[in-house]
C-alpha cells in the first residue's frame, strides 16, 4: 500500500471513529434528556396531586406543570394512569424502604413517626394509591417488593418464616396507613397514627426469629 493509500485509510478510520463518537454522545444526550423529561412529568403529577384528585387532572395540565409540550407526554406515557403507575412504583420502593428498617429499630415508635411523616407529606398521592380503584393491586405490589427486600435482610437463624413475618408486618402497616388516609386530616395527626400502629404491632412481631 502506498503512502497515499495509507493516509487515506487512516483518515477514513479517523472519520469513522469521530462519527461513532459523535453518535454515542448524541445518544447519551438524548437518553439524559429523556430521563430529565420523565422525571419532570413525575414531579408534575406529584405536585398536581397535592392540589386536587387524579380524576380532575388533565394531561395538558401535567405537561404544562412539567414545562413540556403536550405531545411530549405521549412519547413517555400512553395515558395519565400509566404515569401514575410509574410514580407509584417509585413511591412503593420508598415506602417499603421506610417500613422494613422498623424490624431493626430499637425505637420503633420513632420509626413509625418517620414513616407516617413521609406519607403525610404526600397524602393526596397515597390516598389515591391506597384507597382508590387500584388499591388491591397496590397492596399486592407492596408485598411483592417487601418480600424481595426482606429475603436479603433476614437473619440466618430466623425461626419465623421470612415471608410470613414480612406479610404480617407490611399488611398491618399498609392497612393502618390506608385507614388513616380515609379519616379527616384533622382527626389524627401523623404522630398519633404512628402511636396507634405501634400498639397494633407488638414489638415481638417485628423481630424475625421470635
Amino acid at each position: 500500500m502506498s503512502r497515499k493509500q495509507t493516509g487515506r485509510a487512516v483518515q477514513h478510520l479517523c472519520d469513522t471513529v469521530e462519527r461513532i463518537s459523535a453518535g454515542a454522545e448524541a445518544s447519551s444526550a438524548r437518553d439524559a434528556r429523556i430521563v430529565r423529561t420523565d422525571h419532570a412529568l413525575q414531579q408534575a403529577l406529584l405536585a398536581l396531586l397535592e392540589r386536587k384528585p387524579l380524576d380532575q387532572i388533565t394531561i395538558r395540565e401535567i405537561a404544562a406543570e412539567a414545562g413540556v409540550h403536550y405531545a411530549t407526554f405521549f412519547r413517555h406515557h400512553p395515558t395519565r394512569e400509566a404515569l401514575l403507575d410509574r410514580v407509584a412504583a417509585d413511591q412503593i420502593g420508598r415506602l417499603v424502604a421506610l417500613a422494613l428498617p422498623v424490624q431493626d429499630s430499637v425505637d420503633i415508635e420513632s420509626a413509625f413517626v418517620e414513616l407516617f411523616a413521609y406519607v403525610s407529606r404526600h397524602r393526596r398521592l397515597w390516598t389515591t394509591l391506597l384507597t382508590g380503584g387500584a388499591a388491591g393491586a397496590m397492596r399486592a405490589e407492596l408485598l411483592r417488593v417487601a418480600r424481595e427486600l426482606a429475603a436479603d435482610r433476614a437473619p440466618k437463624d430466623s425461626l419465623l418464616p421470612v415471608e410470613l413475618a414480612t406479610t404480617c408486618t407490611v399488611s398491618v402497616i399498609v392497612e393502618t396507613i390506608a385507614w388513616w388516609l380515609r379519616q379527616s386530616p384533622q382527626a389524627y395527626s401523623f404522630k398519633r397514627a404512628a402511636r396507634i400502629l405501634h400498639r397494633l404491632l407488638d414489638s415481638s412481631m417485628l423481630e424475625l426469629g421470635v
